[in-house]
């Protein structure tokens, strides 16, 4: 897809999920929203036992100005698509861009197709983390190399509701080593080709997470005929493995 087909193809898609789903917890006040966060927490233990077949995850993925939230760094879209198992539900997605006022890189620009334009007429953070953490629910989070999407979501989620992150969150490259154990893939194009996906959309928050979300799909499945029945049997997999 060449630049101009990509930007005109994340146009269409911004916005797909109503605002109005989302709006009486955008509308709540501080305390309401950090009671609403915190009441996630509670599903957190009881997902180590839910059989894999019946796992409800969400896949996401964040594009950003850079690598060091704590350094100013910012998200700029927030994609994502769930799961059920190993069933992907492309119906059920998620994504928007976030407001932003300043000036983009160039490398960012050329990598993500985004422009200052569309960035300025987004909802601010608050708005969006919000309506992504009412879509998620008490789900998994999954993300391809999670460290980056779990210290910007940790640092925003404080900064903006004074309450820590409460959702489980999977890294996939961990689950990816129980399977390929003598594979050293990084990227998520690698595992992509190496899993025989093709790769549409990448550097776009919700093509990412849609390709994330296939190879999870993938490797869940073998996980689970090779005798990983929950989350907690994964766990200690990959307990053994690091030994």
């Amino acid at each position: 897809m060449n630049v101009n087909s990509f930007i005109h193809w994340m146009k269409q898609t911004h916005g797909k999920v109503s605002s109005a789903v989302y709006a009486p917890i955008a509308g709540q006040n501080r305390s309401q929203q950090q009671a609403f966060l915190r009441s996630l927490e509670k599903e957190k233990k009881n997902s180590l036992y839910v059989p894999l077949d019946k796992l409800k995850v969400v896949v996401f993925d964040f594009e950003t100005t850079g690598f060091s939230p704590e350094q100013g760094d910012q998200i700029l879209s927030v994609g994502a698509v769930k799961l059920e198992g190993w069933l992907v539900k492309e119906e059920q997605t998620f994504y928007s861009l976030v407001q932003f006022s300043g000036d983009l890189s160039p490398k960012i620009k050329q990598l993500t197709g985004l422009e200052e334009a569309d960035l300025r007429e987004a909802p601010p953070l608050r708005e969006v983390l919000l309506k992504f953490y009412q879509y998620a629910g008490s789900d998994v989070l999954v993300a391809h190399h999670a460290s980056h999407e779990k210290r910007f979501l940790e640092q925003a989620t404080w900064k903006l509701f004074r309450t820590s992150l409460k959702h489980r969150l999977i890294d996939t490259s961990f689950v990816f080593k129980l399977v390929d154990t003598n594979e050293q893939l990084i990227r998520l194009e690698d595992y992509c080709q190496h899993c025989g996906i093709e790769v549409n959309n990448r550097h776009h928050a919700l093509g990412d997470a849609r390709l994330a979300a296939k190879l999870w799909s993938i490797y869940i499945n073998k996980l689970y005929q090779d005798g990983c029945y929950t989350l907690k049997d994964i766990y200690e997999r990959l307990a053994v493995l690091s030994r």
